[in-house]
């Protein structure tokens, strides 16, 4: 069971703001911090940077302030007991967020969410706070962090949403102020494959994507993909899909095309075409 008292995002303050709970709260509150600011934690004020966030537990006292500028956080009090909230390893410590704008989103939809009044409502903010929490105990679990981890993840982000840039190692590692060797052994271990891989992946889906869906010749989706030559790019797709770009698009038009008894297949699947 999941019931939120209360809850908003991107609440802005000014920098002599101060929030003081001596007796702490009946509930949980979590806060996800999106500016530099200071705690109460084992009564020593401790100074914490922007994308922390901290779960505190009910009764816990709680005070935190502005750090001398503008106070920004998202927030949320709430009962719960499901094993992901109670069971949490890091409560009533801060923690660094390694993905707070994801973090943000999820609390806007949950904000969202928790103004009406549906059949679903308790079913959807159930799953919400199961996806938050998941997300919050990895960054929980890594808080000996690595510094480095949330450029890493928008480093990543970034890749595979403009593939088509001219991504090399030494501009990546003099973006995030690291040795080349130093980042590829970090985004290694953080995703599992290396940055040129994903490059190289985020490149060919987005051709796949044009070979199907569009008319463009095979050298336009190689430049709009970031290859130069179009030699080039057809050695790689070959060796990433088994088939040269021609054979894809062939294969790829033959099973999308509608046969004369209004079917059609994709992907393996056979749907049904209707007419207007």
């Amino acid at each position: 069971m999941n019931e939120i008292e209360f809850i908003g995002y991107s609440a802005t303050h000014s920098n002599d703001f101060v929030y003081d709970a001596p007796g702490g709260h009946t509930c949980y509150l979590l806060l996800l911090i999106t500016s530099a600011a200071e705690l109460l934690i084992d009564n020593k004020i401790i100074r914490v940077p922007a994308n922390s966030a901290i779960l505190y537990a009910p009764g816990y006292r709680v005070y935190y302030r502005a750090a001398n500028e503008e106070y920004k956080n998202d927030w949320i009090r709430f009962c719960s007991d499901e094993s992901f909230v109670e069971q949490f390893p890091t409560k009533n410590v801060p923690f660094p967020v390694s993905d707070p704008e994801y973090c943000h989103t999820l609390i806007k939809l949950l904000t969202w969410e928790s103004s009406f009044s549906s059949a679903d409502s308790e079913s959807v903010i159930s799953h919400l706070l199961r996806v938050l929490f998941s997300k919050l105990y990895e960054s929980s679990a890594d808080s000996a962090a690595n510094l480095h981890t949330r450029a890493l993840i928008d480093l990543h982000k970034k890749i595979y949403n403009n593939p088509q840039l001219p991504w090399n190692i030494s501009q990546m590692s003099a973006e995030l102020h690291l040795s080349t060797s130093h980042l590829q052994t970090l985004y290694k271990k953080l995703f599992g494959s290396s940055c040129m891989d994903d490059v190289i992946e985020g490149r060919l889906r987005r051709a796949q994507d044009q070979l199907k869906y569009t008319a463009k010749s095979i050298q336009e989706i190689a430049e709009s993909c970031g290859y130069n030559n179009v030699e080039h790019f057809c050695r790689q797709f070959r060796q990433h899909n088994g088939c040269t770009p021609g054979q894809y698009r062939r294969e790829a038009t033959k099973n999308s095309s509608s046969d004369f008894s209004g079917h059609f297949t994709l992907g393996g699947k056979e749907f049904r075409q209707f007419s207007d």
